[in-house]
């Protein structure tokens, strides 16, 4: 049986586990089950159900929602199509979703619910190619009469009356779609112009999943929470790719809101989160561990040490004396293990970051717990993951070695150079960014990075974003960033200096922790303003900044800071959908706070 492209790896994925549960869906509270055989009906009916609405082989179908079953059906039934899927991010605003969906050409929207549908409906006049809004949800759109809204379950409704007809049809459909047929598009995030749809094949998803699979294994008895956004690779990866690979099961998380409460229910065995998830959970736990009982405080303070020193010993790959054994044991059963519960992380296997560089000082934090997390690095072009350090090899600082079948090298600039046989193929309606991104079929990554002499990545920064300061010091802003936003306090941090003396800040403050702190000390405030005006703040927070600086050098300490009174947002075009800052933007609209750093006029 065919397995060379991502709809014939489901359909043998399909006969093998038939009734077995592949997706559950909390609703209401309650998890319900989803098996094989059911996920594969909804897909083959809404597929034939598209195809008799006009979706043709190479057409675009952009899916606009939060995760969510539908949100699969309508990708694998796209692919089975020989369409193309492309997710729109669920917190896009109308514009951003106009130019994604117009960009794409896409013929048909799938929305999740009436927030999205008043979005497509706001820009509809723009998107001349768009024959039917499809809505996975209904419930307020009772009044509406545009005729281009119809349910998702009247396309499935289609779908089903057609198989009833001609039952094999979806498999003589899916019998046209070759390996080198696009299967996805994903756009890039966008943080210095608008975003780039990356075109993915089904032999790049393949040739990935065959490369990653001797060093992230996955297998049919892991379960995953699907919480990230679907639009973005990373997440197709952990709830569409590997899961198909391996029979692994998907959990769709209630909300965002809900997600840790989720992660505890189901105890997730393999589980992937950017630094930002990572960088909170720890604040969480420190926190928390501040108003804990004395006797919780009292086991903190004398086993998470314990933790660190068995952390640093498997770092270091030491041999572990007894003594540590039996403390690490008794530090285990009396607070590890209950932390690792709180946080749902209880029966991981795997825990990756990625998606971003994260502070060495997260990971090692993690790895104290005795969870032992992994960073990996690579893109959306390369479908993913180019390097990951392994369990029984973790470098701190480093995204490890690549995985097989990827070739890397570092170009005279520093600029890291891939080749492999996932590498995408080229961005739709953009042959020219294409033709400066792939040369000599090696990919242009715009990371900067170094190998190490055991051939491991340390990822320097975005080619971009590196600041040359005034006496020529190229220094990397994300390291002392993510440095500072180790801080329970520290939300977001923007480092400046490019052609200046020396290096400021701009801080955004973690609005829940500072709150916490200031009415612990009887700070009054009102709103987030008042809270990062208030001088109090503003010393806690240098406390926090000068801790920081003494592990760089003097040229990278940070001379001057500025909090932010108001949170970075998407909305204001200050942050993008993956929560990644626009540096440009913020350089423009703070630029008056940088130059009081700086001496100039305000």
């Amino acid at each position: 049986m065919r397995t060379d492209t991502l709809p014939h790896m489901f359909l043998a994925k399909v006969r093998k586990y038939g009734d077995r549960v592949a997706l559950r869906e909390k609703d209401l509270g309650i998890w319900q089950e989803i098996s094989w055989n059911e996920y594969f009906r909804h897909v083959r009916h809404f597929c034939l159900g598209l195809i008799e609405l006009g979706l043709k082989p190479g057409d675009h179908i952009s899916i606009f929602g939060e995760n969510e079953p539908e949100w699969l059906y309508a990708d694998l039934a796209a692919q089975s199509a020989g369409a193309v899927a492309v997710g729109v991010y669920p917190t896009n605003p109308a514009a951003e979703a106009r130019y994604v969906i117009g960009h794409s050409e896409s013929s048909f929207v799938v929305c999740d619910d009436q927030e999205q549908v008043d979005k497509v409906i706001e820009v509809k006049s723009d998107l001349p190619m768009l024959k039917n809004i499809i809505v996975m949800d209904m419930k307020g759109l009772r009044n509406y009469t545009d005729p281009m809204i119809m349910p998702f379950a009247a396309v499935e409704e289609i779908g089903r009356d057609i198989e009833e007809k001609d039952p094999e049809r979806y498999y003589r459909i899916l019998e046209e779609v070759r390996p080198e047929n696009v299967a996805i598009m994903v756009y890039t995030s966008g943080t210095t112009g608008p975003p780039k749809g990356a075109m993915l094949s089904h032999a790049n998803i393949t040739n990935f999943l065959k490369n990653a699979a001797p060093v992230i294994p996955q297998y049919d008895t892991d379960e995953i929470v699907s919480y990230l956004p679907l639009c973005h690779v990373a997440e197709r990866l952990m709830s569409v790719f590997f899961p198909i690979n391996s029979g692994a099961t998907v959990n769709f998380a209630e909300s965002v809101e809900t997600v840790t409460q989720d992660m505890r229910d189901v105890l997730p065995t393999f589980f992937l989160a950017v630094p930002r998830i990572w960088e909170k959970m720890m604040a969480g736990v420190i926190i928390k561990m501040k108003d804990a009982s004395s006797l919780k405080q009292t086991a903190y303070r004398l086993f998470q040490p314990v933790g660190e020193a068995m952390a640093e010993a498997r770092l270091a790959r030491r041999p572990i004396p007894l003594s540590l054994t039996l403390k690490y044991g008794l530090a285990y059963l009396l607070l590890l293990r209950h932390l690792k519960k709180e946080l749902g992380l209880l029966r991981v296997r795997v825990a990756v970051s990625g998606a971003a560089p994260i502070a060495p000082e997260v990971l090692k934090y993690f790895h104290s717990l005795g969870v032992p997390v992994l960073e990996g690095w690579g893109m959306t072009e390369e479908t993913g993951i180019a390097t990951i350090n392994l369990p029984e090899d973790v470098k701190l600082g480093t995204v490890g070695r690549p995985i097989p079948g990827v070739e890397l090298k570092i170009a005279d600039d520093g600029e890291i150079l891939l080749k492999c046989g996932h590498i995408f193929e080229g961005y739709w309606k953009d042959p020219e960014a294409t033709a400066r991104t792939i040369q000599d079929g090696w990919l242009y990554t715009g990371d900067v990075g170094e190998l190490d002499a055991d051939g491991r990545l340390k990822i320097t920064d975005r080619k971009k974003e590196i600041i040359i300061t005034s006496g020529g010091k190229n220094i990397a802003p994300s390291e002392i960033e993510n440095r500072l936003k180790c801080s329970p306090y520290i939300n977001e941090a923007i480092v400046i200096g490019d052609g200046r003396k020396y290096l400021t800040a701009l801080i955004q403050i973690e609005y829940d922790n500072v709150a916490k702190w200031a009415q612990e000390r009887g700070i009054a405030y009102t709103t987030f303003k008042s809270l990062a005006q208030n001088p109090e703040v503003t010393e806690m927070i240098r406390e926090e900044v000068n801790t920081a600086n003494r592990e760089f050098a003097q040229v990278e300490t940070i001379k001057k800071f500025k909090l932010l009174d108001k949170e970075l947002d998407h909305d204001d075009d200050e942050l993008t959908a993956t929560l990644k800052l626009r540096r440009k933007t913020i350089n423009k609209k703070f630029g008056h706070i940088i130059e009081e750093m700086y001496g100039g006029k305000g």
